[in-house]
């Protein structure tokens, strides 16, 4: 490597993070709007520049503290996105994560110093995004669905405790698909993505409702 070659010069790294969840039965992801250029209020995925002391795990980390206020929050690599002209101000590498979270547990920021706003928007109601957001979105909620067959990633979305229809219903709105309810349940018990409790959810003038808990191994296959 000749550190001299131009081609080499004024790079970056972006880190971004599609964050879901599910809300009153409604798959959503959170978006920042930007208080500055470029793209001056457009909304955007959440993220930022990586530093050079930093990996860029511990840059999204920062990034989702400082433009949201969320910490501990779990999230995963999915993919790079490296087209040279995806930012406008020098050549940006984005080094690209999924996470899902309980909304409902969680206070957002509505405004930093770097945002204007913060907000859950529904999947199939997006506005324009900045920079090439949208395709990053949308190649982030292909890796949600193909994962939510393979692992516990889901384990984030719920307590610890949590029914069998709670469960189906976060299926049915992330894969956008209806699912057998009898089939779905045999799948979940016999690959062990779920063990029963033994303890039962009663509300009133409801039949208690068994309560199970996601297992300990992430190591499953999914097939619905």
């Amino acid at each position: 490597m000749n550190k001299d070659n131009p081609l080499y010069k004024n790079q970056g790294i972006h880190v971004l993070t599609s964050l879901f969840t599910v809300e009153d039965g409604k798959f959503k992801v959170l978006l920042i709007k930007r208080k500055n250029e470029p793209f001056k209020d457009k909304w955007i995925l959440v993220g930022g520049a990586c530093y050079n002391n930093e990996t860029t795990d511990d840059a999204m980390k920062r990034e989702m503290f400082e433009k949201t206020g969320l910490k501990n929050i779990n999230f995963e690599f999915f993919n790079i996105f490296s087209r040279p002209d995806r930012s406008p101000l020098m050549r940006m590498l984005a080094v690209a994560y999924v996470g899902v979270i309980d909304c409902k547990k969680v206070k957002i920021l509505r405004e930093t110093t770097k945002t204007k706003d913060a907000d859950w928007f529904q999947i199939d109601r997006i506005p324009e995004l900045g920079y090439d957001h949208k395709e990053i979105l949308e190649k982030s909620i292909e890796y949600l669905r193909k994962r939510i067959f393979d692992s516990i990633i889901l384990k984030n979305l719920f307590p610890k405790t949590f029914t069998l229809p709670q469960l189906y219903n976060a299926y049915v709105s992330i894969l956008n698909k209806n699912i057998d309810r009898r089939n779905f349940r045999k799948k979940m018990l016999s690959y062990n993505i779920i063990e029963d409790t033994g303890l039962y959810e009663s509300e009133s003038g409801k039949k208690p409702a068994k309560l199970y808990s996601f297992s300990t191994e992430d190591n499953h296959k999914i097939i619905l």
